[in-house]
């Protein structure tokens, strides 16, 4: 049996990931026609169809989910080699895609981004912010950004900055007939705005204060899984809303949003960039990580 070509893989892995050849086609910059010619000659050779297709959709089959899994992390330290391999070039280029929550992209945007692109402008960068958190190897990024408690294992970390903090908040008019809480416990006669995990779970809010730490499950009217949408409900008086300090900031300054328990809120981990661990030393994630260790992230 021949070995399967490069091309023919690349395409199985773009079009598990984009769900559709021609989309697929225009990630690798081919032709739907020689896309599709590439995925039939490797499952005439496997013996196997590795997609399930209709008028709708393309899905992959049990053995093209199986073979999904075997060869992203081999092509992702192909490209990854690659892109070293470039860099000792004058002038890198090549494409640094980046998989980050909408915070984190608010992150690592200004100014780590922007000073990459600044030292090496042929190196294009491509963001995607999504809630859910994905597995980058396998949908072809080459980092991603989240809260470092959420980096799954065996991943390169780098900080990109200071701990995040957290407030609860609620509008001068929701005050006007509820009173302020001192103690957590005091939550259940509120209102509150559940943030809610992508996975769909609700996120207890947490607290500490002189080492005695508790988690809450607040009551809640409104749930919620964007901080800018959980911090305009708070605005508009639906209730009390945990939220990270930065998304409010301005508005606690201008009254428009009052912090309660603010004695109770310890810090969080921040964001941090991650990629794997066995990538070469020289790639373009790395080289956005020493971009942000000079920047004092």
């Amino acid at each position: 049996m021949r070995p399967a070509k490069l091309l023919e893989l690349e395409a199985i892995l773009a079009i598990s990931r984009r769900g559709s050849f021609r989309a697929a086609a225009r990630d690798l910059g081919i032709s739907p026609t020689a896309i599709g010619n590439a995925v039939a000659g490797l499952e005439d050779e496997l013996g196997v169809r590795l997609f399930e297709r209709t008028t709708r959709r393309v899905g992959l089959t049990a053995a093209g989910h199986d073979l999904v899994r075997a060869i992203a992390p081999a092509l992702s330290d192909i490209h990854a080699a690659t892109e070293a391999a470039r860099s000792h070039r004058g002038s890198p280029k090549g494409t640094l895609r980046i998989n980050c929550s909408i915070a984190g992209g608010h992150q690592i945007l200004v100014p780590f981004i922007v000073e990459f692109i600044r030292r090496y402008p042929d190196v294009k960068v491509d963001i995607v912010t999504e809630g859910r958190l994905v597995d980058i190897v396998q949908a072809g990024f080459d980092a991603g950004v989240r809260i470092a408690s959420a980096v799954p294992p065996n991943m390169t970390i780098v900080p990109l900055g200071q701990r995040l903090r957290y407030r609860v908040v609620g509008s001068p008019n929701y005050f006007k007939t509820r009173p302020r809480p001192v103690h957590p416990n005091e939550l259940g006669e509120h209102d509150c705005i559940r943030i809610r995990w992508p996975s769909g779970a609700p996120y207890e809010w947490e607290f500490e204060k002189d080492g005695e730490a508790m988690q809450v499950n607040a009551p809640w009217s409104l749930s919620l899984d964007n901080h800018g949408l959980i911090a305009r409900a708070a605005l508009a008086g639906v209730g009390l809303a945990y939220v990270a300090e930065a998304e409010i900031a301005d508005y606690v300054a201008s009254g428009r949003l009052v912090p309660v328990l603010s004695d109770w809120m310890p810090p969080s981990p921040g964001f941090c960039l991650y990629f794997p661990e066995r990538r070469p030393t020289v790639g373009f994630a790395s080289v956005l990580a020493q971009v942000i260790a000079e920047l004092g992230g």
